[in-house]
């Protein structure tokens, strides 16, 4: 059985990525019903209970296997671990820095953890650590990034030699080509994240979905942010080359209430709308079971 499969429970190695406010109990819900292993955003997150709703919303659509994802930045991550492990939720990817202070306590409430990673030396410290996979995501992939990386292409087969734990692919992946392509690297998954925004079930507002459908491949840019950066859908940063956000548009993490006015409520213009570069394989609208039946067959 694939590694990924057996880890998660999941029928098909197919991880959707969570994406902040947009990553709704309806979407993570859809994904595991449709085989994959759905993933509840939590880097937003401001309110433990808020963690718990969530899941609880989750449970109610489906009795599948699905998880979270819990960001190093974000300081209440060990409580919202405590909440995950208390609702029965048993397997967190890890971002946006180094797992190294939660793993004990992940440990000691029996998660599983698959940790992001950017670069083959991060990959190496996270197998140390004793993490269960590592998500090796490419420099193509939308929304928080390092100042370190390397394309999918590059990263996935680098990082599969480099440690002996199961390696998922991320970054660049939309259709069945990607999919394949990441087994072809040496991947024993795949995570999907600005493919499922444009889906029928995505709490994502209309407009969001349709700039992805008509963007093309250079259509996001990379925005340096101080601690982080992030590729975002160009329309929304300032061209000029200076890197900075455009004049007035909301600053990229700014709480959940700055995420839902651009991305939910559909104030795009001057919004921080993450996207990969894989918007400009993307044609339509679908159900997240359509894009996960064509991926896989």
């Amino acid at each position: 059985m694939n590694p990924i499969v057996s880890l998660l429970g999941s029928r098909y190695p197919i991880l959707q990525g969570a994406m902040g406010v947009i990553c709704n109990p309806e979407m993570v819900a859809a994904v595991s019903e449709a085989g994959g292993f759905g993933l509840l955003a939590t880097a937003f997150a401001s309110d433990p209970e808020y963690v718990r709703a969530q899941v609880r919303a989750t449970r109610k659509l489906t009795d599948r296997p699905f998880g979270a994802n819990l960001q190093m930045m974000n300081p209440l991550s060990p409580q919202f671990a405590e909440v995950l492990a208390e609702e029965g939720v048993r397997a967190v990817t890890a971002s946006a820095g180094s797992p190294k202070a939660l793993m004990p306590k992940l440990k000691e409430l029996g998660m599983k953890v698959l940790a992001v990673v950017p670069t083959v030396d991060v990959a190496r410290k996270a197998e140390d650590l004793g993490v269960d996979a590592v998500i090796a995501e490419g420099t193509e992939s939308g929304g928080i990034q390092g100042f370190r990386g390397a394309s999918t292409m590059v990263l996935v087969p680098a990082v599969v030699d480099a440690v002996k734990i199961p390696v998922i692919a991320a970054g660049g992946i939309g259709d069945a080509r990607g999919y394949r392509a990441a087994f072809a690297l040496g991947a024993s998954g795949v995570q999907v994240g600005t493919r499922f925004i444009a889906t029928k079930e995505c709490i994502a507002h209309e407009k969001y979905k349709n700039i992805l459908v008509e963007t093309s491949e250079t259509g996001t840019m990379v925005l340096n942010l101080g601690p982080f950066q992030a590729r975002l859908l160009a329309s929304t940063v300032d061209r000029s080359g200076s890197g900075e956000a455009a004049e007035g548009a909301p600053r990229f993490g700014g709480g959940v209430e700055a995420m839902e006015e651009a991305w939910v409520r559909g104030k795009v213009e001057g919004g921080a709308l993450p996207a990969g570069e894989v918007c400009g394989l993307i044609r339509s609208v679908k159900s997240v079971r359509e894009v996960i039946e064509e991926m896989v067959s």
